[in-house]
């Protein structure tokens, strides 16, 4: 009897993309509204705001990433979907039409 055959697959390119431990993009945008903030204000307070700001902005985004990397394109996937999969109460209830845009 042979033996199946396996295919072996790098870890890089199934884990998902961190920065810092938390999604990517959420810590590149709060870095650029934590700096926006820090060079608007333009004072000692504003710059300990800004910092407080990403030191919290970044724990909060890697409890999320060590929860569920990929919970931001769930939740983007869940608001898209959601006039389309509506709560129903009852199994013969009405179902919703496909949006315009979907087709």
């Amino acid at each position: 009897m042979e033996k199946p055959r396996e295919i072996i697959i790098h870890q890089s390119a199934n884990r998902p993309n961190l920065l810092l431990g938390a999604d990517r993009e959420l810590v590149l945008l709060t870095a650029m509204l934590s700096a926006a903030l820090v060079f608007v204000i333009a004072t000692w307070w504003g710059i300990v705001l800004g910092a407080v700001l990403w030191v919290a902005a970044v724990a909060i985004l890697q409890r999320m990433g060590k929860a569920d990397p990929m919970l931001r394109l769930v939740y983007a996937r869940h608001v898209k979907y959601q006039p389309f999969y509506g709560a129903k109460s009852f199994i013969l209830s009405r179902s919703s039409d496909t949006p315009r845009g979907w087709r």
